[in-house]
């Protein structure tokens, strides 16, 4: 797979400021390599005997199956079984069903997609360290974000440190926990109103404003789980 494919200018994710821009950022990549994959890379080499060793997870194996390109899917799934089949099930392993549920188990925990969204994730991630240290332009981008959520918050800031960040790093680490923060805040007034617009002595009717509460609860879980709800 070519390395361009799951990397993204970080001035595209984070001028759209909407929600966290790394689930964004994440997002944009999986979409990238769902969309590589299930289109002419499955006939290359290299990717076919990748995907037949490595396998897919229940989740990617999922997303591909409720996308366009089944007969691409189909191929590859093709070559995998039989690889699978000729490695485990037909293979006199030492051990015998010990060692075949051994096998099972490392296959199942590997997937193709995901291994390659964790590449240009972290390649993504050291990209916002490196731009936030060096250009002005985006650490003016990063400091106007509306939130960064728990998951990737955490994420941040256990990764930021003076080495790769001599100059900037208090104030990469200072914005960071401001945005998050804040947001979480707000969140919390937010939330604290929903549950209040269900108690009878607000009286609260289908014309009622609910502002912002409207959507508290699903804001609240994509900030607690790093993900967007799906509706």
């Amino acid at each position: 797979m070519r390395d361009d494919i799951c990397t993204i200018p970080v001035s595209e994710v984070f001028e759209v400021r909407d929600g966290c821009p790394i689930c964004r950022m994440r997002s944009i990549i999986e979409e990238r390599i769902l969309t590589y994959i299930l289109g002419d890379s499955m006939m290359e080499p290299d990717v076919r005997i990748a995907t037949n060793k490595a396998g897919f997870c229940p989740e990617h194996l999922n997303k591909m199956l409720n996308r366009r390109g089944r007969l691409q899917l189909a191929l590859m799934l093709e070559t995998h079984i039989k690889e699978v089949n000729k490695n485990i099930f037909e293979k006199n392993l030492l051990n015998g069903a010990d060692k075949k549920a051994e096998k099972i188990g490392k296959l199942s925990d590997s997937c193709f997609i995901c291994d390659k969204m964790n590449w240009g994730f972290e390649h993504m991630i050291d990209t916002i360290y490196r731009c936030y240290e060096k250009e002005r332009d985006f650490r003016n981008l990063f400091d106007s974000q509306p939130q960064f959520c728990m998951p990737h918050y955490e994420l941040l800031i256990k990764g930021a440190d003076k080495k790769k960040m001599p100059k900037y790093y208090k104030e990469f680490s200072s914005s960071l926990t401001k945005i998050s923060g804040d947001y979480l805040t707000r969140l919390c007034e937010d939330i604290t109103k929903y549950c209040k617009m269900y108690d009878y002595r607000n009286n609260a009717g289908k014309d009622t404003d609910w502002g912002d509460a409207k959507t508290a609860v699903e804001r609240t879980v994509g900030f607690l789980n790093g993900e967007i709800p799906q509706e």
